[in-house]
């Protein structure tokens, strides 16, 4: 039997191969389109039970293959997956293209919001009604004939533009390695760093070390290599990524020119003055204005600090380490020293406190005194020897989720942090169907026997993936649309992500989660309130970073005339907003995949209009008590386990108790009181 075609648990991973993929859509969609047919010639009014639930439980079929299908195309790529993949993408795009413009099915779902079995619904059956009637207006379903085939081409063609977005970033990332035979000229790499790289140069047998654009190896080489040559040839190979300057089959700037054409297009048919008014219709935000103010607003608010960050930066550099000018190669090395000088201790220091097995306790051990929860390591196939798979219980030992994860980085991997759906919560019968989430990192692996260490900002990002897994496992909604993430506004659903991360500077956890590698000592208090002393370190120059990229996204999607170049954009958002000034030839939209290849399109500020919900969240907590057992259930009642069943914002107020505002992210940011 096909594995991607079994649904009667989990994922049967160790048999997937990319031979099953083709087949596996081609039944599943064949018999979708069957039941759709079926489904459309009932001469009956519409109701839940016969009109909706048949379709939902065939999608969701479609959508757990397909699911399993991406999920191995981002952590293993293969030529051959990546083949099988990419020969099936458009054949899923056009299936949910098409029913987003069946107008026989877009009347139907009209004709039940007008009967009175919509008043009986559930309000989460309800808001999956309303949000069906907007996305088949967003669909394309009210578009003329003509119009129609060319709104199925576009979504074909931005299906298969931001594949090869990801891909080419992807390709030109593995390709890159750079051999070294003189230990003189790693000087300052961490001993992990150099083990793996003398691992990985073994493997191809050549003498030496071998270093590579991954995450793990370039964060280090550019935040500790004394050889400014080498930081130079790194800094400038990772701003190059995917653009005219490697590979031309790789080079990703006339896939950004197509994707902005096709997204205008798209948004032109559709009624909208650009695609960002498109983009933002199912968000919070009211307006691409209104984004663009909140932007400004902070950017105003944040640049004094971001400037004064950089003038103490500058003047470390000359007056301490002798350099004339400040590059940018040069930032992460130089922020490195004067975070020693001015807090007595290195990210290096910090990195041996820990361990990945501590640090999986301490992170168990909040959700367990936050909602009562235990994670165990089970059983389970998985695609990597270094994925695992963990089961959620609650205090009665009922399996509340699942999940998977895999932490650290390798070759075939997509670059970043994620958390994705495996399974969602739903009711089936009698049965409610046990939610499953991945869970998915690019941090260090083990080396030379030991335990993997990570820095304290690895830990941070475990926290906030975490935070988007628990979304998705503690749902309470039993309708798949609006169970877990699904449903939830784009700009809010970083809220629990962002909420999580808070507790990573709280000694209550961090005490209890850390041991020194070698002599098994627990993070020692003093480092600790150095590390507190230097949390807004640099909080500024970050702050003006993200808004640059945020106005940079917003701007590109408003209006932004296709003959002109992203490029000169860029510079004239920086002329506004930014302290640190990247080089001529520093490409950095070839490498901004949230935005050409993933969902941040229009949307990348979310990451900033959800810090103010979860700042303000978390203010809750500390007003309370960070392990206040009555302020963890509200949130999870409030927040986390209604899903997408009700607005967001509503979802806040009833956890807050009032609308959010902006000051527990100023001062969470050292920008306020």
């Amino acid at each position: 039997m096909n594995p991607l075609l079994d649904f009667s648990g989990l994922p049967r991973f160790t048999e997937i191969q990319p031979i099953h993929v083709g087949p596996a859509v081609d039944v599943l969609i064949t018999e979708n389109t069957a039941l759709l047919s079926r489904i459309l010639m009932q001469t009956a009014a519409p109701t839940w039970e016969h009109f909706v639930a048949p379709l939902e439980d065939a999608n969701e079929r479609l959508s757990r293959a397909w699911g399993q299908v991406a999920h191995l195309n981002a952590v293993v790529n293969t030529p051959e997956l990546r083949d099988a993949y990419n020969a099936n993408l458009p054949k899923i795009t056009q299936y949910w293209a098409a029913l987003a413009q069946n107008e026989a099915l877009f009347a139907g779902y009209k004709a039940l919001r007008a009967s009175s079995e919509f008043d009986t619904l559930s309000p989460a059956r309800q808001k999956i009604i309303e949000n069906e009637l907007r996305d088949f207006r967003l669909g394309g379903a009210e578009l003329s004939p003509a119009d129609k085939a060319r709104f199925l081409e576009i979504q074909e063609s931005l299906a298969a533009t931001g594949a090869q977005f990801e891909q080419n970033l992807l390709d030109t990332t593995n390709a890159f390695g750079h051999f070294v035979e003189d230990s003189a000229s790693l000087r300052g790499l961490p001993e992990d760093v150099l083990q793996t790289a003398h691992e990985a140069a073994q493997q191809e047998h050549r003498a030496g070390w071998k270093l590579t654009l991954h995450a793990p190896c370039y964060g280090p080489i550019m935040q500790y290599a004394e050889s400014r040559t080498l930081r130079q040839h790194f800094y400038y190979s990772y701003a190059t990524r995917a653009s005219e300057f490697g590979k031309p089959e790789w080079d990703n700037t006339p896939l950004i020119r197509t994707l902005l054409q096709l997204r205008a297009e798209e948004a032109g048919l559709l009624g909208f003055k650009s695609f960002a008014d498109l983009s933002l219709e199912p968000k919070m935000a009211e307006s691409p204005q209104a984004v663009l103010d909140f932007l400004k607003d902070l950017a105003t608010r944040a640049k004094p600090y971001a400037e004064r960050d950089w003038a103490e930066l500058e003047d470390f550099a000359h007056q301490e380490l002798g350099m004339e000018k400040l590059e940018p190669w040069d930032v992460a090395f130089v922020s490195e020293k004067l975070r020693i000088k001015r807090y007595a201790f290195s990210d290096l220091e910090v990195k041996q406190y820990f361990p990945e097995d501590q640090v999986l306790q301490g992170l168990f051990r909040v959700i367990q005194q936050l909602y009562g929860l235990t994670a165990q390591r089970a059983g389970a196939p998985t695609w990597h020897v270094n994925a695992h798979f963990y089961d959620l219980r609650d205090r009665t030992g009922t399996l509340v989720g699942q999940f998977y994860l895999d932490l650290y980085a390798r070759n075939g991997k997509r670059g970043g942090a994620w958390m994705d759906d495996a399974v969602a919560r739903r009711r089936r019968g009698k049965v409610i169907q046990t939610p499953v989430a991945y869970l998915t990192c690019n941090f260090s692996a083990p080396v030379g026997g030991k335990t993997a260490t990570f820095t304290h900002d690895e830990v941070i990002t475990l926290f906030h993936e975490f935070g988007h897994g628990l979304h998705h496992l503690l749902t309470q909604v039993e309708d798949l649309p609006v169970s877990g993430i699904n449903g939830v506004e784009w700009d809010a659903v970083e809220l629990p992500s962002q909420f999580m991360e808070n507790f990573c500077w709280e000694w209550e956890v961090l005490s209890g989660m850390t041991r020194h590698v070698n002599s098994g000592e627990p993070l020692p208090r003093v480092l600790f309130d150095r590390m507190l002393a230097a949390r807004h370190f640099q909080s500024g120059m970050q702050t003006v970073r993200q808004i640059e990229f945020s106005l940079f996204d917003m701007q590109l999607h408003t209006g932004f005339p296709q003959e002109d170049n992203p490029l000169e954009l860029l510079e004239r958002i920086r002329d506004e907003v930014a302290v640190l000034r990247p080089p001529a030839w520093h490409r950095f939209p070839n490498s901004f995949a949230h935005i050409f290849a993933g969902g941040y399109a229009a949307g990348y500020y979310s990451y900033k209009w959800a810090e103010v919900l979860s700042s303000d969240a978390y203010a809750l907590f500390e007003e309370n008590g960070t392990f206040d057992t009555a302020t963890g259930e509200r949130f999870r009642r409030e927040i986390l386990a209604v899903g997408g069943s009700r607005p967001a914002l509503d979802s806040f107020v009833a956890f807050r108790g009032r609308k959010p505002n902006i000051d527990a992210l100023l001062r969470h940011s050292g920008m306020g009181k």
